[in-house]
């Protein structure tokens, strides 16, 4: 499939994929068409054996968020937000939280409203030190989407995340680092080809570990001790079962590199 809104990359010999969203002149923001597009080309990632996933944007910034070009303002015939954040939004951010190999984000400019929670969706966030992530969705009189309201109190804190929601104010990608909103602040010209080394690597990991890690870590936010004792032990009874857990296994007794195949 060809696509106009994004770029795919997949790279079988790494198993990584990356995708890049396409719309510079536009800071990469989001219009149905290009939803539909990144949607094909996760369908086309997940049946491709990739075991990784770079996710970015083209020029001088990642994401603005929703296209407001996209939307009708028209008097009695504006766009219903909820609809276009039922069908389109919303279903992105569930996607990429539960595909069952890791995705990175590589932040290379501006990540602003929905944008910026689209990298937060991701499992790692590497950012360069010119990006900001910004949430601007006060500025026009809305409140954080695409799961803003619950990244942001869970990785800095209720009092910093009300304040970046309440001002709308500019977060440098030192300070989100700082506060544990991302996981790595890189030199402009080094955020790219780190990313791609680190999805490189963790493409060789074991990958269904990675996704039960994802799964379990994101059940304790919500789940009693006693509930995630329960889950740890399910998944670890799984995972035990697994081909890379004898893999790894032997390849520590043997004193050698391990082979993981993600099963």
């Amino acid at each position: 499939m060809s696509y106009e809104a994004i770029r795919l990359d997949i790279d079988s010999s790494s198993h990584v994929a990356t995708i890049t969203l396409n719309r510079p002149d536009k800071l990469n923001s989001f219009t149905r068409a290009m939803h539909q597009e990144l949607g094909a080309a996760l369908d086309q990632v997940e049946t491709s054996g990739t075991r990784a996933l770079v996710l970015t944007g083209a020029g001088r910034g990642f994401c603005a968020g929703q296209d407001l070009g996209d939307l009708d303002f028209t008097p009695g015939a504006m766009t219903d937000l909820g609809a276009v954040i039922d069908e389109y939004f919303n279903p992105l951010i569930r996607r990429l939280q539960a595909l069952a190999f890791p995705v990175i984000a590589a932040v290379n400019g501006t990540a602003a409203g929905a944008g910026a929670n689209l990298a937060l969706a991701c499992d790692l966030v590497l950012a360069a030190r010119s990006a900001s992530f910004i949430q601007a969705f006060v500025k026009i009189g809305l409140v954080p989407d695409s799961g803003g309201t619950w990244f942001l109190p869970q990785r800095v804190g209720m009092a910093r995340a009300l304040g970046l929601a309440i001002t709308g104010d500019k977060l440098s990608a030192d300070k989100a680092e700082s506060w544990g909103l991302i996981w790595q602040v890189l030199e402009d010209a080094e955020v790219a080809p780190a990313a791609a080394r680190l999805a490189t690597q963790l493409a060789q990991q074991p990958t269904r570990a990675i996704a039960a890690i994802k799964q379990a870590m994101r059940a304790g936010t919500t789940q009693t001790l006693a509930q995630q004792l329960d889950l740890e032990r399910d998944l670890q009874r799984e995972l035990g079962a697994s081909h890379d857990y004898a893999e790894g296994v032997q390849a520590f007794i043997e004193k050698r590199a391990p082979r993981f195949e993600g099963r």
